[in-house]
């Protein structure tokens, strides 16, 4: 099935999303919560709690709305559009995770599905210091330690760590993958470190887990936890090329208006050639990478779903890499500044192109899924 699925009910949350982040995200709101400890707005976070968009995905039994990810891409691209920073994307990873843990987790997803749809926030812990995007390939351990599950290793680019409610982290445990879920009230005092990231609207952690115990029912082990993490790795590779795509346009939106409104040698700068084809390539590059998205999402959770998240992904991110150079490039001068707003859009778009696997990594994957054995270099 190669159709894309786009409809009514999709346009109506689309148009609100995107006004709704245009009103609360703009570019000088970017700016302040740059400088904040948190990084995004609580205030505006709880408005998203009202609409309900916190617990999209989550079933109407357990305090959700109950919608497919198709819907959730729609909220996500104007988040990526308006440089929005919150716990969203990683408290939806999480989700993803509790929703593909079977019998094993019916408990915690008791506990915590309603408390995410109510505004609780979560964590994704899955990079360890190797770099390693197979999240099965854990160094990172649990081993049973009397009546509980004890910790060890660590973990890096934790987002929202400090604000996280829980946490869903990867471990190795009995010779395979596993998930612990973790409270926030079971993590130590110093264990978590701020990092210094490229994206400054992100809230990145570093965080060690020795010394961290869990109940064993809190741990999520064997072939089910290879379909959670499997899931999660899907939903990952869906939400962040959404981020990608309206990051893309927004970058786009702002070198059109720079293009309109610089003036050199009495003409508007957007009237060169020079100028004016390298912004088609990046209006082509957004058409494409979001022609990829919309199918990822049509056809999310069927078998072809994995080639077509695979390709979004690379899609996407090198859309957005390239709209965020163009960017800064066309500001001259100014655009290498830190007071041009483009290094906002580049700096986004260089995050988004490493998580959970660059365009070369995709495209591996990809080659020995399309090809034959003997066509694959």
């Amino acid at each position: 099935m190669n159709e894309i699925v786009f409809g009514k009910e999709q346009a109506l949350l689309a148009g609100i999303a995107a006004k709704f982040f245009r009103e609360k995200s703009s570019i000088e709101v970017v700016r302040d919560l740059i400088e904040t400890e948190t990084g995004f707005d609580e205030e505006v976070w709880g408005e998203m709690v009202d609409a309900g968009w916190n617990g999209m995905v989550i079933p109407e039994a357990n305090g959700g709305i109950g919608f497919d990810m198709t819907e959730l891409v729609t909220v996500v691209e104007p988040m990526g559009r308006h440089l929005f920073a919150s716990p969203f994307l990683s408290s939806q990873l999480v989700i993803q995770s509790l929703l593909k843990g079977g019998e094993d987790l019916e408990g915690l997803r008791k506990t915590w599905l309603p408390r995410l749809a109510e505004g609780a926030m979560a964590s994704l812990a899955v990079v360890e210091p190797d770099g390693d995007w197979d999240l099965e390939n854990c160094r990172c351990g649990a081993s049973v330690w009397g009546a509980s599950v004890r910790l060890s290793g660590e973990k890096r680019f934790v987002l929202d760590a400090a604000v996280a409610d829980l946490f869903a982290i990867t471990v190795h445990f009995d010779g395979g993958p596993a998930i612990a879920f973790v409270d926030a009230d079971r993590i130590p005092e110093g264990a978590l470190s701020r990092e210094v990231v490229i994206d400054e609207t992100r809230r990145s952690y570093r965080l060690s887990l020795d010394g961290v115990e869990l109940d064993p029912e809190c741990l999520l082990c064997g072939p089910v936890a290879r379909e959670a993490l499997a899931a999660v790795r899907h939903a990952a590779l869906l939400l962040i090329s959404a981020e990608a795509c309206g990051g893309a346009a927004g970058a786009l939106e702002g070198i059109v208006e720079y293009l309109k409104s610089r003036i050199q040698f009495d003409r508007p700068i957007g009237s060169y050639q020079a100028l004016k084809h390298p912004t088609v390539d990046v209006l082509i590059g957004l058409e494409r990478a979001r022609s990829h998205l919309y199918h990822a999402a049509t056809v999310y959770g069927a078998p072809q779903a994995e080639v077509a998240l695979r390709m979004a992904k690379a899609a996407s991110s090198e859309a957005f890499a390239f709209a965020g150079d163009r960017a800064i490039q066309f500001h001259g001068g100014f655009g290498f500044t830190y007071e041009c707003d483009a290094q906002l859009y580049l700096r986004r778009a260089l995050w988004c192109q490493t998580q959970h696997g660059d365009p070369i990594h995709h495209r591996k994957h990809l080659a020995e899924l399309l090809l034959e054995p003997s066509e694959v270099i």
